[in-house]
């Protein structure tokens, strides 16, 4: 099965993972959930930086080498949260789904530092305005950089699932997975586009801010979906990162809040995904 090295064309190879160590790849075929049809599911765990990463993957049944969409949850989601359901059109679209669960989050969850992560998360937030040093900023950037490594990671243990090879890449991302989405994919070239939907820049210090990375993603095409009624994200921070990111970009506002996007930014995702992914008109 042929795979492609990520390369680098911004900041440091700190976010870059070491490939020397063991993927230590697990995989389990599990029962499908409802939504997603008659698709194959698959859990699969792997390590990183000495974590194990929890994963998991739907898999259509009309390719035998389908494109793949990395797919992520916000801030205190999970992989298998409610609104990741939203992939349940993409699989039925042509196009394996994968998602893992972020540090401190889903099977990762820690009782004491998520709470910790995610009220730290809000600081940072609330630091782009005043400017003043957020409390729980090292663990936030561990989390960043984990995070990161976690994704790059997580294409290559799906580069070695054994008999089951995949056509394009592509990064979708909502929220938190989005913003973190920026910084990944302006590292790892292998999404060949990314959909990054509620996310905003403009905060926290220079290695943090996903501003001062996503511009690194171009010429690979970029969506951007946001709320113009979102009470998390800003639209000043929204515009931020819009506005740091490179050619070809398109920008998306729906009027809704940070948690009831409509269907009609979901479908704008994937209708601007499935182009890049080679699935044409497909539903």
């Amino acid at each position: 099965m042929a795979t492609s090295e990520a390369t680098s064309t911004a900041t440091s190879t700190n976010w870059i993972p070491d490939r020397r160590e063991d993927l230590g790849l697990v995989l389990h075929e599990q029962l499908t959930p409802e939504p997603f049809g008659d698709a194959r599911c698959w859990r699969f765990e792997f390590s990183s930086r000495g974590d194990r990463v929890p994963g998991r993957l739907l898999v259509p049944p009309t390719s035998a080498a389908p494109p793949l969409l990395l797919f992520q949850h916000g801030i205190g989601g999970r992989k298998e949260a409610p609104y990741m359901e939203a992939a349940s059109r993409w699989v039925a679209g042509g196009a394996a789904v994968a998602s893992i669960d972020f540090p401190l989050h889903g099977e990762r969850e820690s009782a004491k530092l998520s709470e910790q992560l995610i009220a730290s998360g809000q600081s940072l937030l609330q630091a782009a305005n005043d400017e003043a040093p957020a409390p729980g900023l090292l663990l936030w950037r561990e989390f960043v950089r984990q995070s990161v490594l976690d994704l790059g990671r997580a294409l290559d243990a799906l580069e070695a699932v054994p008999g089951q090879d995949f056509g394009p890449r592509a990064y979708a991302g909502f929220s938190l997975g989005g913003i973190l989405g920026a910084r990944f994919c302006a590292v790892d070239t292998r999404p060949v586009a990314a959909a990054l939907a509620l996310a905003g820049g403009g905060w926290g210090p220079p290695e943090l801010d996903p501003c001062g990375a996503v511009a690194d993603i171009a010429p690979r095409p970029l969506l951007f979906v946001n709320g113009t009624r979102d009470e998390r994200i800003p639209k000043s921070a929204a515009e931020a990162l819009h506005a740091a990111a490179g050619e070809p970009k398109r920008v998306e506002w729906f009027d809704c809040g940070h948690n009831d996007l409509p269907g009609q930014a979901l479908k704008a995702m994937w209708q601007f995904l499935r182009d890049h992914l080679g699935l044409g008109s497909c539903a």
